[in-house]
């Protein structure tokens, strides 16, 4: 099982300097809010995967007036460390190296660890617009596919030429063959986008209904399907059909880039079945998270036989009881961070924690038992 040993920041968000080390199993992290407590999972998640969950550029994690940041993280796996280091910089791109041997792509640091990061923001992944649920697919797929990865990144770079050269006034000849080009390489990309995420949602839907059905009490069913904007096997065609409204609007509207995902819930007494996209109540949508993010556990699990690292931002304060007891009884074998602004819940539902931290205005203190800390 991958677990993060330590990490150790220089210049990082509010953290001048900041050197810790973590247990195998809950590190609990409390505090008042804007401390400097998301900050600390931030820099995991920014290390393990190379992009911040709240998909923040570098300069905006260096710390104010500097020119730079470091990250240093050390993960434990099947009986060795990987020492990863990651190098911000204001107008560079970030540098990365493993075990101190640089890498050129972000794809060499995938599979070093799996992480899943579960923020108050993704209990809203549901009532929210189709690019939430497509950027939870990109984050998970990135992490699990390299290949997915790769398809990605050339698909998004081809779209922005793409509609860079929709937007311009000028549709000559040149202009027109250069969109045939694009076309091509949209097309290549965009198929094989279509086809992974249609398999990943297929892999994941029954292990999401499965979830739900247990956070409902057995009262209602889930349905989680993939909807496409246009089928791998259609793309071609459709793309080429649109391109006069395409130059109409310029922009382009056909491709994965218009992917959704659809949750409908039937009442198992009722029989009625609802798109709770939309139609859902806050209870129907927050369960429907609930069970994506620890159905995003078990995938990791499956697709790469090890246990994910579970980064939880401040959601128990989110959950009712319900809930937050379903979560807690769902990661008691995995290695998981939680901020929190105080200890009550975990008190409560004799939870155990293995190391707990207090935060505040950036300063990190260990605490030994619930008498006595040691600063960092």
């Amino acid at each position: 099982m991958a677990y993060i040993e330590s990490i150790k920041l220089s210049n990082f968000r509010n953290y001048e300097s900041l050197e810790l080390s973590f247990d195998k199993g809950t590190n609990i992290f409390y505090g008042d809010n804007a401390q400097g407590k998301t900050n600390i999972l931030e820099s995991v998640y920014l290390c393990g995967t190379s992009k911040s969950h709240k998909g923040s550029k570098d300069r905006e994690i260096i710390r104010f007036e500097q020119d730079e940041a470091h990250i240093r993280m050390m993960v434990g796996k099947d009986s060795m460390s990987y020492k990863i280091d990651m190098h911000l910089r204001k107008n560079k791109a970030k540098g990365v190296a493993i075990n101190g041997l640089p890498i050129k792509k972000a794809r060499e640091l995938l599979g070093v660890v799996n992480l899943v990061f579960f923020s108050p923001e993704d209990l809203n992944i549901i009532k929210n617009g189709p690019a939430e649920r497509r950027r939870f697919i990109d984050l998970e797929l990135c992490q699990l596919d390299k290949v997915y990865l790769h398809f990605l990144t050339h698909y998004n770079k081809c779209l922005a030429q793409r509609n860079a050269l929709l937007k311009g006034t000028d549709l000559s000849k040149d202009a027109q063959a250069m969109l045939d080009v694009w076309d091509a390489q949209l097309i290549q990309h965009g198929k094989k986008i279509i086809q992974l995420r249609e398999t990943f949602v297929g892999e994941i839907a029954p292990v999401i209904a499965q979830i739900y059905h247990s956070l409902t009490g057995g009262r209602e069913q889930l349905a989680v399907s993939y909807e496409p904007n246009v089928s791998a096997d259609r793309f071609e065609e459709i793309l080429f059909l649109n391109r006069e409204r395409e130059l109409r609007q310029k922009t382009t509207l056909t491709g994965p880039h218009r992917d959704d995902i659809r949750f409908r819930v039937q009442n198992i007494a009722t029989g009625q079945t609802t798109d709770i996209r939309t139609f859902g109540s806050q209870g129907q949508q927050r369960s429907a998270a609930l069970a994506l993010k620890l159905a995003e556990i078990e995938i990791v699990k499956r697709k790469v036989n090890d246990t994910p690292v579970l980064l939880l931002d401040d959601v128990l304060s989110e959950l009712d009881s319900s809930r937050q007891n379903y979560l807690l009884d769902s990661i008691h074998d995995i290695q998981t961070f939680i901020t929190c602004t105080g200890l009550e819940e975990f008190v409560r539902h004799r939870f155990h924690m293995d190391q707990i931290y207090h935060v505040e205005r950036g300063v990190v203190t260990r605490v030994n038992s619930l008498n006595s800390e040691t600063i960092f």
